[in-house]
């Protein structure tokens, strides 16, 4: 089963990843470092659950843009 993140991880998750989509890695502790210094989050929990969801969604954009939309894959 998958996690289930909260409406404010995902508000805020959202808003890193569009004002700061150039620094945002595949790379979880650099995404958390990246969290500790844009957003003031005082709970340790909550700073690594949003550094994992910027982290899933980053990868989720890179695995979309190596495959083209319009090349169909076909299992056989």
């Amino acid at each position: 089963m998958g996690n289930i993140y909260t409406r404010d991880i995902k508000r805020i998750g959202q808003e890193i990843l569009e004002l700061y989509k150039d620094k945002v890695t595949t790379d979880y502790e650099k995404n958390k470092e990246l969290v500790r210094q844009v957003v003031e989050v005082y709970s340790k929990k909550v700073r690594n659950r949003i550094a994992g969801y910027i982290t899933r969604k980053a990868k989720q954009a890179k695995r979309a843009a190596e495959v083209p939309e319009d090349q169909e894959v076909f299992e056989e």
